[in-house]
């Protein structure tokens, strides 16, 4: 058997590369994210020694891009996609627009052709998806008005994309004025095509799969099964989203996307979350290091001028009019500048643009470069892009956090041995109520918006958040509670809040639910005081009945 196969170089050289070039750029107090790219570079075909698979690193990648989709859409409801329609939608498209003009007048300015400066301007107007997204989470922003303005914007974009690439061949034809008088027709009839597609798509999902995908995660959940919970959940992010491409076209992030948001509609969303972390974070990293791969870095050198003026159109075009738009529809400077930010990068779309335009005969060979060193830029400055743009955000973040320091010391005050209940579901509200009769000080931690909702009406302290996050329990002031009550029905994601629990307060008494004997186990070996399993206690209770019952007479 050999030792050595292509996949297992890819992944082996991917994550050991990566590992030493993040850690160096973590010493260095920089972003991970340009150790991961620089890994990329020396494992890629432009540097000596060993050289890793490019497409097999192309395709480890798009795992990331799924399973990253799929993770916020897990936390993204349809209700929060259509909120932001009358921004995202016109948006999305006038900054494409904008960004493609730049982009053409560029490539026209290099003695290219329209059909060519189309390709490339439509390459520099999509923004990447992972680095969008890991933008908005490392400053928890994605459950904000701007990160959902943002990702919906995304989401628009990847449709914009989608319908680019099926349209793309005929509009190059008839640029190119080699598709004769048909080429009008051609071009409705895969307009009116793509839209079918993705029309059949998202019925699909909202008829059929909204019933089908939560009833099968359900099952598996009962079955006490961790292992088969997590397969499941992996099944259902990729399985839908390869699905999604192979019967109508539709990309693989945004298949990945909806299969997350319907099944974000159920109680098992944060479980399912938790399950998918660890691979979310493990590929998303071989993203960055199949970019990396790309790079020439010769270009630079060939192609200063070019290069520069690729990634002025990228950073600053695109920010300024991101910028100008969200404050056109009036919003407010912290929703422009964060949008304008999070967006002023390119990314996967852009290579699979990049690749349809060389496989059509349409984009030179230095296009591709200038797309590449256009990626490899603005995804390495983000982060500092990021921060830029949202430099004035500073003095109002810092004013925010003094409030919530505030506001949190009194909350604080008022907490002494109070009781923490962690879901406010079904069971959870059955608990509230028998508190407040008992005259016990609550507070309720709900990371649904709908059921938080029901609690704050309900006169409840609330903490919105996951409980199994350690600052959501530390905002609900876990370290002087008396009791923590786990009222949600997944025994494994209760069994990490209890551990994070314990850790803050060791003396704390700790009451979790368990739907099976693997579960309960589980939550004991952890330190739960009390494991309530609803079989058990119903049998106990039929028994009691049973023995103190008489006989009619």
């Amino acid at each position: 058997m050999p030792h050595h196969t292509p996949l297992m170089g890819t992944i082996v050289a991917g994550f050991v590369v990566a590992f030493l070039m993040g850690a160096l750029a973590h010493k260095l107090r920089i972003s991970p994210v340009a150790g991961y790219l620089f890994a990329g570079v020396i494992v890629g075909p432009f540097t000596p020694g060993f050289v890793a698979d490019i497409a097999l690193a192309n395709e480890l990648a798009e795992i990331g891009v799924m399973l990253l989709m799929f993770g916020v859409g897990l936390h993204f409801s349809l209700r929060d996609l259509l909120s932001v329609r009358n921004i995202a939608v016109p948006g999305a498209v006038i900054q494409i627009t904008v960004a493609t003009a730049m982009g053409v007048g560029l490539a026209l300015y290099l003695g290219w052709s329209v059909a060519a400066g189309l390709v490339f301007g439509l390459a520099l107007s999509v923004a990447s998806t992972v680095v969008l997204l890991r933008a908005l989470q490392a400053r928890n922003l994605i459950d904000t008005e701007r990160g959902r303005i943002a990702v919906g914007w995304l989401i628009v974009e990847d449709l914009a994309m989608i319908l680019a690439l099926v349209l793309l061949p005929a509009i190059a034809g008839m640029l190119e004025g080699r598709s004769g008088s048909d080429g009008g027709g051609s071009l409705l009839t895969a307009v009116a095509l793509t839209v079918l597609k993705v029309g059949g798509f998202l019925a699909f999902m909202l008829i059929v799969a909204r019933r089908v995908i939560p009833a099968a995660l359900h099952w598996t959940a009962h079955t006490g099964s961790r292992e088969l919970f997590r397969l499941a959940v992996l099944s259902i992010a990729l399985g839908v989203a390869l699905g999604a491409a192979y019967v109508f076209d539709v990309s693989l992030a945004l298949g990945a996307f909806f299969a997350g948001m319907i099944l974000g509609e159920t109680q098992l969303s944060r479980r399912a979350a938790e399950e998918t972390l660890p691979l979310r974070d493990a590929f998303a990293v071989l993203f960055f290091v199949s970019v990396g791969m790309l790079f020439d870095p010769a270009v630079v050198v060939e192609q200063p001028g070019p290069v520069l003026a690729t990634v002025a159109i990228i950073v600053i075009g695109k920010s300024l009019a991101a910028y100008a738009i969200v404050r056109a529809f009036g919003h407010d400077n912290e929703i422009a500048l964060t949008v304008a930010g999070s967006l002023a990068q390119i990314g996967e779309f852009s290579f699979i643009l990049a690749g349809l335009g060389m496989q059509l005969g349409i984009l030179p060979p230095e296009g591709r470069d200038l797309i590449l060193a256009g990626a490899i830029f603005s995804i390495l400055f983000n982060p500092l892009i990021f921060t830029l743009a949202a430099g004035r955000l500073g003095d109002v973040k810092r004013q925010d956090e003094a409030k919530a320091q505030e506001r949190e010391e009194a909350r604080q005050r008022e907490r002494r041995e109070h009781v923490v209940l962690v879901g406010h579901g079904r069971v959870g509200r059955l608990i509230a109520e028998g508190a407040a009769h008992r005259g016990r000080a609550l507070v309720v931690i709900e990371e649904q918006a709908d059921f938080a909702r029901q609690a704050e009406e309900a006169g409840r302290e609330v903490v919105v958040g996951n409980a199994s996050n350690p600052h959501i329990l530390d905002e609900a002031g876990i370290q002087h509670a008396s009791k923590l009550i786990i009222a949600i029905p997944e025994g494994f994601e209760g069994g990490a809040i209890a551990e994070h629990a314990r850790r803050l307060n060791p003396e704390i008494v700790i009451f979790a639910r368990a739907h099976s004997d693997e579960e309960v186990g589980y939550l004991e070996r952890l330190g739960v005081d009390h494991v309530i399993m609803g079989e058990r206690e119903i049998a106990r209770a039929i028994l009691g009945l049973a023995a103190t019952s008489r006989p009619a007479a």
